[in-house]
């Protein structure tokens, strides 16, 4: 990505939230609403410089519940769609229950999640990977499954063993859709961490909310979710800004290649 189109990314997140602000502050003086209920920007900003050290200890307990979470889900979701690719009669099994995890309601995992595990931070980790699990696992082994025919047949004709054949071969030509899964997984890691601090914490932005919450200090808890969008797009940024750079052979030609020997 050249450093034009980087500036020009950089300009759009900074209009979209000059243009959230400006929204948001024309919203409270349209409506009146009460201060209460949504208070202004000018408000949260406040808070964000009144209440600074309180506000980053637990941004920082949040971050790293979804860091851990996304590294955890990655490769747990990789080396399962690995297995399900060398272990064929494991499809049988693995994938009905990975679709029958998904179907239940993230809500209903984390109170059993945080009996199991208790209230620290291993139980919001654990609940950020669940949620990050299915997505990676899923792109991967639609990645490797749908490596063309003709690549394949030539890999048996060299005499490439499955082992072999896996590694430089699948594998690589399956990086952008791991990547893609693992950009999805890095936009939904919030989710399962806030969610695991709302049932049961004592530390991370998500407790602060529900506790600004409870006690009517509505720009607290604004500011808190100012905090947690700010960690959110900084993760999803770092992560597709590694990712580009890892897929550097798609910047020169429009079909994937693998770029390894067999």
């Amino acid at each position: 990505m050249s450093s034009r189109e980087q500036g020009i990314e950089l300009r759009a997140i900074v209009a979209a939230a000059l243009g959230i602000v400006c929204s948001w502050q024309l919203l409270v003086w349209v409506t009146s609403v009460p201060a209460f209920v949504l208070p202004t920007p000018f408000a949260v900003a406040g808070k964000l410089i009144e209440q600074p050290l309180e506000l980053l200890q637990h941004t920082v307990v949040t971050t790293v519940e979804i860091v851990a979470g996304l590294l955890l889900g990655s490769v747990f979701g990789i080396a399962s769609a690995l297995l399900l690719i060398v272990v064929r009669g494991a499809r049988r099994w693995a994938l009905p229950l990975m679709v029958i995890s998904q179907s239940l309601p993230v809500f209903a995992l984390a109170p059993i999640l945080t009996l199991w595990f208790g209230y620290g931070i291993g139980s919001k980790i654990i609940m950020a990977t669940l949620i990050i699990y299915f997505p990676v696992v899923a792109a991967t082994f639609d990645g490797l499954r749908h490596t063309p025919d003709s690549l394949l047949d030539l890999a048996r004709t060299l005499g490439s063993g499955p082992v072999a054949t896996l590694l430089h071969l699948r594998l690589p030509y399956a990086f952008p859709s791991i990547a893609s899964g693992v950009r999805v997984a890095a936009s939904v890691a919030p989710i399962g961490a806030v969610v695991g601090e709302w049932v049961g914490s004592s530390r991370g932005l998500g407790y602060l909310m529900l506790n600004a919450n409870g006690r009517m200090q509505t720009d607290l808890m604004f500011a808190a979710l100012v905090c947690l969008a700010l960690v959110a797009v900084t993760v999803y940024a770092v992560v597709d800004k590694l990712l580009d750079r890892a897929l550097f052979w798609q910047h020169d030609t429009t079909s994937p290649s693998p770029g390894h020997k067999l």
